[in-house]
């Protein structure tokens, strides 16, 4: 939980990883100010396996360097690295940390994901976390004290006996003059970096021009994580299934100009519903994945119920077409996102002429709406 002080700051992924990055490399610098503890919580295994070796160059020269991962125990640390798991319902399992104190230094980040997602290039970018950050040494030994207290009972004691001798030193000396001056360059710095980054050229996962959220395949693959380092038990992510059926026949009768002016109608009321941070993606001639993040199971059945009612809508401009529309819909934490369950649910619904299947993990769990 975070503590009393300066409101927390609404951060994306990518804020926390220059802020995180910034402070492990100032825990790596050579500097003679006393014995370093180092906390960091993580969340999920992926996301320390990216981080492992820098984190083992840590604990080879810090007092004491803890690991915290929900679930399971990190890869051996060298002597003087402990790992901690964290159970999936304590409050510690959805927050982000990083801590480095020296009786002379101190830089902390403090981040609880609040499973949402903002506009960005990748899924995994831009994760929603409410907290803050600072290179102020008062408040990296506040931070310390309390991860010490949740985190004590499930450390050693040539642990605890480590972080206690080098809180008694931060205690017994004053805080160097000038923190606040060298924060607020480095606020300027991770800034720029952040928005030279969001306005820059290569921003993989855009929507392409004239048809809002509509992506292929490979793209959709590198917006949702496939592709990159993401975690499952994180982000929650609804999948909607979408099979659009018409007469047989009805390009010979109408003409291919004629269908393909359909097919572009389609994709528009497909996307209509969709917000800047969904996707959706054409898996074949009939067929679609919508990916929408943050949304629950009553949620995502109204964007379902939406489709259908936005697809049903286009026999005013076509009337001589009918277009059958079947949806499977799941809200899942699971990476890769179980897209074949979601395909599988569709064939399905489509067969039994049901429109709406609701998908529990890999099975069809529930039917008509």
């Amino acid at each position: 939980m975070l503590h009393d002080g300066p409101a927390p700051q609404l951060l994306t992924k990518r804020s926390l990883v220059t802020v995180s990055h910034a402070i492990e490399r100032s825990a790596l610098a050579t500097a003679e100010d006393g014995p370093l503890v180092v906390i960091a919580l993580f969340q999920r295994m992926p996301y320390f396996l990216r981080e492992r070796d820098r984190y083992r160059r840590i604990a080879a020269g810090a007092a004491v360097t803890v690991v915290g991962l929900v679930g399971e125990t990190p890869p051996e640390l060298p002597p003087g690295g402990y790992a901690v798991a964290l159970a999936e319902t304590e409050e510690l399992a959805q927050e982000w940390s990083v801590v480095a104190l020296t009786p002379r230094f101190g830089a902390s980040l403090v981040a609880r994901d609040r499973r949402e997602v903002a506009v960005a290039g990748t899924l995994e970018e831009g994760r929603l976390f409410s907290g803050r950050w600072g290179f102020r040494r008062d408040e990296a030994l506040h931070e310390v004290i309390r991860l010490r207290a949740q985190l004590g009972d499930r450390l050693p004691p040539t642990a605890l006996t480590a972080i206690d001798q080098v809180l008694r030193r931060v205690r017994d000396l004053p805080a160097t003059p000038g923190e606040s001056r060298a924060e607020a360059a480095l606020r300027l710095m991770a800034g720029r970096v952040d928005r030279a980054h969001h306005g820059g050229p290569g921003r993989g996962g855009e929507p392409e021009e004239g048809a809002p959220g509509l992506v292929d395949e490979p793209t959709l693959r590198h917006w949702a994580g496939t592709d990159g380092v993401t975690a499952a038990g994180t982000l929650p992510v609804a999948l909607i299934g979408v099979r659009v059926g018409e007469p047989a026949g009805a390009p010979e009768r109408f003409g291919r100009r004629s269908a393909a002016r359909e097919a572009q109608a389609v994709i528009a009321a497909l996307t209509a519903p969709l917000r800047p941070v969904d996707r959706a993606v054409r898996l074949a001639l009939d067929e679609y994945l919508l990916v929408l993040p943050s949304l629950n199971r009553q949620e995502a059945l109204a964007v379902a119920s939406r489709v259908h009612t936005s697809v049903a809508g286009l026999a005013r401009s076509y009337p001589f077409v009918s277009f059958a529309v079947h949806t499977a819909v799941t809200v899942t934490d699971r990476r890769p996102l179980p897209v074949a369950d979601v395909r599988h649910a569709v064939d399905w619904a489509a067969r039994e002429g049901v429109p709406v299947a609701t998908v529990a993990r890999e099975a069809v769990a529930s039917a008509a709406h």
